[in-house]
């Protein structure tokens, strides 16, 4: 027997498997709620009775992985709100090139099966493979997710279940944007269009992003604020809608949630919330189409611009002029209608005028391979620089400009335009270059309550060989941006074409809101060379480890009315350069008068006298003490030393700084030729080993 997840009871593991249980995480609070009173009652929970994981040879005779090669006809939405990611998977199967990459083709039901399969999706940088078994959700032996319009075949159900487990469950899945999926399938860098206030020839940029084998969407606002990603009702859908109506119906309070305006939907339940409303047209808001054509052709002596979309439902198809049935197809030629592809069945797939695609749709979402896709007749080469960094909370999470005291604490990326485009056509001297800002794994920490981060970027020109010291609080409240994100959104990736005249920028990706940790990969693409950095690599410490710092920072709560025994004793050990135990007068004076000049620095940010410094302000007490060190390392400090209100009193500083001492020396006193860089021999680690140890012992994790 096994813990049922809904209502805490022991049910049938074959019934509920455990992996389904924690693929599949989270109950709303109305449905805990109602199963708790259908327990009352002694009926059965549907879901320990109704879902089961099965294998395909079990759900069907002669399971095929693929028929007749993956088209985008064979995606039909479950249960599941993520036709954001079934939207892409259509347009995923339009490159076939693409398609051989995320979905390998050499594996089948029959040679070489071995109950798994496998996958790869772009992560952050690189391609990972994603292995998984071919157990899947069913419901009345029907698969409860995706599935094919053809009952056995499972190419699309396994690479949803691939995909949730890339990013941890069934549930992560539940609600996004198409932009999300289509990076994941390509590494491309997309752009995200307002319909309402698109550029002149939109149509010219739709086609040419066809032509280029440009993964695209489109969607209509719900107004409501929701991402994409309803599923339409089914038996199961209709069984708990029924079930919520009985409930409310007999007058049971529920948990009221507030339905904020961010790019994740409330993550509640197996059986999605019927977020999307259908129009009298047939096209349904808060729903992502997959964008599968661009064409012209001629009605009644015009020439009439069409666009092809899929409904990832497999039905629900709009109505209007050029839908399937509609009575302006008996004008166009049987040789026009097959090279359009039109048929008339009820498959999600439908054409509409572009007239009537700008008047009904609000956003479009371009997945371009290359920065050029949209705008060049010819493919160029573009050189791309890969960043990642993170914001830490009283370190380097300073928010956006708003925020005054703390912007400038965010990390910062030199950015070196050297060369002019070559456009003949343009007098002016520009560089042109894009920038994307991604956050990493938020959809995988959605159970941990993580949700996505408002996010933004800012671009600062710097004098050229300038300084490459972190740019201080002074410098931006006296100089204006040179470029910036249109706006703070919170989507996954954030991203921005620029044309600025060649010279050397910074550019400050951040939060809209201070103190929001998480992680980030800043991508900058360039038509000409370019060159991409952090700002605060400098000499000295940049070749010793992170590790090397966190390995001997204490995160003590230390008092500041004078020193602690403990720090005492940590003093000590790290001026004892004999091992005697105890430090000379030479080794005391050395450690009073670098107490003395430190104390100097706290006094100086300690502007309230109130006894600690706010830890955004230690970067700066760093620098002055004359230490170099990357951000890596300041997180560190912050993390180690900075109490919950992001403050280090003195003792922690003192502490601090001492270690920061001990190890400057240690690398010096090994660095002979002065160039940064150190070889060990053994006996020379075993020194630095000692080093270690003496400054880890005192730490408490």
């Amino acid at each position: 027997m096994a813990l049922c997840p809904y209502r805490k009871r022991l049910c049938n593991p074959a019934i509920v498997p455990t992996s389904f249980a924690n693929s599949y995480y989270i109950v709303p609070p109305f449905l805990q709620q109602f199963l708790n009173y259908l327990c009352l009652y002694s009926i059965l929970c549907p879901f320990c009775t109704s879902i089961s994981t099965d294998k395909p040879n079990e759900i069907c005779e002669n399971p095929r992985f693929i028929i007749g090669g993956a088209n985008r006809t064979d995606i039909c939405q479950g249960e599941l709100g993520d036709c954001w990611f079934l939207a892409a998977i259509a347009c995923l199967t339009l490159n076939k090139k693409l398609l051989c990459k995320v979905i390998p083709h050499d594996q089948s039901f029959i040679q070489n099966y071995a109950g798994i399969f496998h996958f790869q999706f772009w992560r952050y940088g690189d391609w990972v493979d994603v292995v998984i078994d071919d157990c899947l959700p069913t419901y009345n032996n029907q698969l409860v997710f995706t599935k094919s319009s053809q009952r056995n075949e499972f190419w699309s159900a396994l690479l949803e279940k691939a995909y949730a487990k890339l990013h941890g469950s069934y549930e992560a899945l539940k609600g996004g944007n198409t932009t999300e999926a289509m990076e994941d399938f390509t590494g491309g860098v997309t752009e995200f269009y307002d319909i309402k206030d698109a550029p002149k020839d939109i149509y010219k940029i739709m086609k040419h992003a066809i032509d280029r084998g440009s993964l695209m969407a489109s969607s209509i606002d719900d107004q409501l604020g929701f991402s994409y990603g309803s599923a339409p009702r089914s038996d199961i859908g209709e069984l708990i809608a029924r079930m919520v109506k009985n409930l409310e119906n007999s007058q049971m309070s529920y948990p009221t949630v507030d339905y904020q305006a961010t790019d994740d939907r409330p993550a509640w339940t197996i059986v999605p919330m019927q977020y999307e409303t259908r129009m009298s047209c047939g096209l349904v808001k808060g729903h992502a189409y997959s964008v599968t054509a661009v064409e012209e052709t001629t009605f009644k002596g015009e020439k009439i611009r069409l666009v092809r979309l899929r409904n990832p439902w497999g039905q629900v198809e709009w109505n209007g002029p050029w839908s399937d049935k509609s009575e302006e197809w008996t004008f166009i030629n049987e040789e026009e209608k097959i090279r359009l592809q039109h048929k008339i069945v009820e498959d999600g797939e439908f054409w509409i005028s572009f007239e009537d695609f700008m008047r009904h749709f609000t956003k479009l979402e371009i997945c371009n391979l290359t920065p050029d896709t949209l705008e060049a007749d010819k493919l160029q080469t573009w050189t791309v620089s890969v960043n990642e960094g993170r914001w830490v909370r009283g370190c380097s999470a300073g928010g956006c400009r708003n925020y005054p005291d703390t912007f400038w604490t965010n990390p910062q990326y030199r950015l070196k335009l050297l060369e002019e485009d070559d456009d003949p056509e343009d007098e002016q001297v520009i560089c042109s270059f894009l920038v994307a800002l991604m956050q990493k794994n938020r959809r995988k920490e959605r159970k941990l309550g993580a949700n996505l981060y408002t996010i933004g970027f800012a671009i600062y020109e710097v004098l050229m060989h300038g300084t490459k010291h972190h740019l201080q609080k002074d410098f931006f409240l006296y100089n204006a941006s040179k470029a910036r994100s249109k706006t703070y959104i919170n989507m996954r990736e954030i991203s921005e074409r620029f044309r600025l005249p060649p010279s050397e920028y910074v550019i400050i990706p951040s939060t809209y809101e201070p103190h929001q940790e998480g992680e980030f990969i800043l991508r900058v693409f360039s038509e000409k060379r370019s060159l991409s950095d952090y700002t605060y690599k400098e000499e000295a410490l940049d070749d010793l480890h992170d590790l090397h710092l966190g390995s001997f920072i204490s995160d003590k709560d230390l008092r500041t009315e004078g020193f602690e025994l403990e720090s005492c004793r940590s003093m000590i050990a790290l001026m004892d350069t004999d091992g005697s135990g105890r430090i000379n007068f030479d080794e005391f004076r050395h450690l009073w008068d670098k107490i003395k000049s430190w104390q100097k620095i706290f006094k100086r940010y300690d502007a309230d006298h109130s006894g600690t410094i706010n830890s955004y302000e230690m970067r700066n007490a760093v620098n002055d003490a004359g230490f170099r060190l990357n951000n890596q390392l300041y997180d560190i400090i912050t993390m180690r030393y900075a109490d919950k209100n992001m403050n280090i009193d003195f003792d922690s500083f003192i502490c601090c700084f001492v270690r920061l001492d001990a190890m400057f020396r240690a690398f010096h006193a090994f660095d002979k030729d002065g160039d940064g860089i150190i070889k060990l021999n053994v006996l020379e680690v075993n020194y630095f080993t000692t080093v270690f140890l003496t400054q880890c012992h005192t730490t408490k994790f």
